[in-house]
């Protein structure tokens, strides 16, 4: 028998038997991957809804080796640990409930990209923040202090509660609200409506900053309660 009769037979004979292996091997290799996609998709709905209501867009993904390394699950359930948040990194638990319960974590980011304001220019201590005084940026907000002020509402009626740098994040401790009712003040009482607005006079009973819920009394002795803004007055609840 001559090379090239040698080379044929063993084809014939060798290649079907490789072909069938690969057949058998192949199925098992296959369903793997769901298993993988399985807990990844878990993790993924788990944290869209735990993220629901997020000032901005959020990104989910899997850091390291992801879902690689999980045993086989048909219905992986997600969760957080006792005092984790969905922000920034975070472990994202995944159990398995079957005849061998296992649990396993998995390294997860959550990227929060969103508006945020920071200082335009130096403020000083005690300085009532005005237009030109503060500029508004976009970026990861998982990146930037937790407190940092993502609502241009919360800068209307505050001071520099200390000295701000130029290009600084403002933080909702870094500034203070203007107190616009002292206690005991005569205040104008304000209700708005459909079609109409409605003013009478009354007295604060306690001392408000602009935002602030305060209580007053009418000239007619009624107590009623409303929030202070930047004139003053008190506007009533409805």
């Amino acid at each position: 028998m001559n090379l090239l009769q040698l080379r044929t037979r063993l084809l014939r004979t060798v290649l079907p038997t490789l072909l069938a292996m690969a057949a058998c091997v192949a199925p098992a290799w296959a369903s793997s991957a769901p298993v993988a996609d399985a807990a990844g998709t878990a993790i993924q709905k788990y944290l869209q809804v735990q993220t629901a209501g997020l000032p901005g867009k959020v990104t989910i993904s899997l850091e390291g080796r992801g879902t690689e390394a999980l045993p086989p699950c048909e219905a992986p359930e997600a969760f957080l640990p006792p005092g984790a948040t969905p922000w920034g990194r975070v472990s994202v638990g995944v159990r398995c409930q079957t005849e061998r319960p296992w649990t396993r974590f998995v390294q997860a980011h959550v990227s929060v990209e969103g508006s945020y304001f920071v200082a335009a220019r130096a403020i000083e201590t005690g300085r009532p923040l005005g237009a030109g005084d503060v500029t508004e940026r976009t970026g990861d907000l998982t990146r930037l202090p937790r407190s940092v002020i993502t609502s241009a509402a919360e800068l209307v009626g505050v001071v520099a509660a200390n000295r701000i740098g130029p290009g600084a994040p403002l933080r909702k401790e870094s500034v203070r609200g203007v107190t616009v009712i002292q206690q005991g003040q005569a205040v104008k009482l304000v209700a708005q409506g459909e079609g109409f607005v409605v003013s009478t006079e009354g007295k604060a009973l306690s001392g408000a900053r602009v935002g602030a819920v305060v209580q007053a009394k009418t000239r007619e002795g009624r107590l009623v309660s409303g929030v202070a803004d930047e004139e003053g007055q008190i506007q009533l609840a409805q």
